[in-house]
């Protein structure tokens, strides 16, 4: 008896994420839990902002343009964030944005408190708040290696986004409690709440100073650098190029209501069911990657990810059954958390400590673009050929698209094959 609990025991920490960077580095603890909480909170505004802008066009359109409200932003200034991120404190530069971030929730808050507010004037709050988390998201990718140190980057790394997907399995959930019972403004004034917890928790890191260069380059240049570091190395731009393939044209979110409503028949329930099906994949398959920890070959795997990825979302056009739908969803889900845990990892190992910023920000507009792209060509798709249509040939799409990507860049697929935990 005695034996098998300890051969179980043994079995759960080699798939286990290792979590020992807790216990050894007080900044990477403060990061993570200003992180988790932060996290919950925009998760409630981004389902109140959405919810708000419904109750008062009555437009589905309108809410679709959201996120394009928030893609224009993001895209001009991710360059400009990551830039700023490798040129000075990281950590100063993360409390601005997140105290900005802070402001634009309570406006809104403000907003739902006077009744009403302007639907333009939610667009570009939408917009303002999209604009700082393009600062954000590189100045707090270039601190975790620094925090944590390289020998356990890969583990941070699957843990930061393991509770990242919690908060997109929770939040959720929370915010329809709480906007049904409390109302918009509580959601959003318990964001803002959330942004001072993050503030208080950054305030007391140590700063986090960029590599200073000899000769200081002019500021445009350094973008342009940024831009030529990433196209001269393969393995960084196969990563960049397999994830845009797979949020382009696996990423059916946009037709999730409709699935639900009208191939499952599960009413709204079953589209809450299918949202929270990826992310809770995601999460179970981060929180289980201390598998991770040592395999070589990382480019390898992001491909087989990859096409577990589009194979499952094949399938989910397949089905008319809302269980198989959900199977299918969580094997997604489980795919894309080893895919994005393997990226972040190339990313962060092949990128020297003051071009992380950059490559960051280069990172950000990948992961926030591609499933935008993705809602555009799925919508298209399905409005010609139907849903059901859109959906399966999304899946093999994706799987195709893995063959250029390869073939393309060798660097990438060959990542790993000779020292996969080497720091740049």
């Amino acid at each position: 008896m005695a034996a098998g609990r300890r051969s179980v025991g043994r079995a759960f920490r080699a798939v286990a994420v290792d979590t020992s960077a807790l216990h050894d580095s007080r900044d990477y603890r403060l990061l993570v839990l200003g992180g988790f909480v932060s996290g919950l909170g925009t998760q409630l505004t981004l389902v109140a902002l959405p919810y708000q802008v419904y109750v008062q066009t009555g437009s589905s359109l309108l809410v679709g343009l959201i996120g394009l409200a928030e893609l224009i932003p993001l895209v001009a200034l991710s360059l400009v964030g990551g830039a700023l991120a490798d040129r000075g404190d990281r950590r100063r530069l993360l409390m601005l944005s997140q105290a900005a971030m802070l402001c634009c929730s309570l406006l809104l808050a403000l907003g739902a408190i006077a009744g009403s507010p302007p639907t333009a004037a939610l667009f570009v709050l939408a917009g303002l708040a999209a604009a700082a988390s393009a600062v954000d998201r590189p100045a707090r990718s270039a601190m975790l290696p620094n925090v944590v140190g390289p020998e356990r980057l890969r583990a941070a790394i699957s843990f930061n986004y393991g509770l990242f997907q919690l908060t997109m399995v929770v939040g959720p959930a929370l915010a329809g409690i709480i906007i049904g019972t409390l109302g918009l403004r509580a959601a959003y004034g318990l964001d803002a709440a959330s942004f001072l917890v993050m503030l208080a928790m950054v305030g007391l890191m140590r700063p986090q100073p960029a590599p200073q260069a000899d000769q200081p380059e002019p500021f445009l240049q350094s973008v342009r650098s940024g831009l030529s570091f990433a196209a001269r190395h393969g393995e960084l731009m196969g990563s960049f190029a397999i994830d845009l393939v797979a949020m382009t044209f696996g990423m059916p979110r946009a037709l999730f209501p409709a699935l639900a409503l009208t191939v499952y028949d599960a009413g709204p329930e079953g589209v809450g069911l299918l949202y929270a099906a990826v992310s809770a994949g995601a999460v179970v398959a981060a929180l289980t990657t201390g598998w991770l920890g040592h395999v070589r070959r990382l480019g390898r795997i992001v491909v087989g990810s990859v096409a577990v990825w589009g194979a499952s979302i094949a399938l989910l056009g397949l089905t008319s059954r809302l269980a198989v739908a959900m199977i299918c969803l969580l094997a997604a889900g489980a795919a894309d958390s080893v895919s994005a845990v393997c990226r972040s990892t190339i990313m962060q190992t092949a990128t020297p400590d003051a071009m992380r910023g950059r490559m960051g920000s280069i990172f950000t507009l990948v992961v926030a673009g591609g499933p935008r792209l993705g809602d555009v060509e799925s919508g298209s798709v399905a409005a010609a050929f139907g849903v059901q249509a859109s959906v399966v040939s999304g899946g093999l799409l994706c799987m195709l698209g893995i063959v250029p990507v390869v073939v393309l860049f060798p660097d990438f697929w060959r990542y790993g094959d000779d020292d996969p935990a080497a720091p740049a």
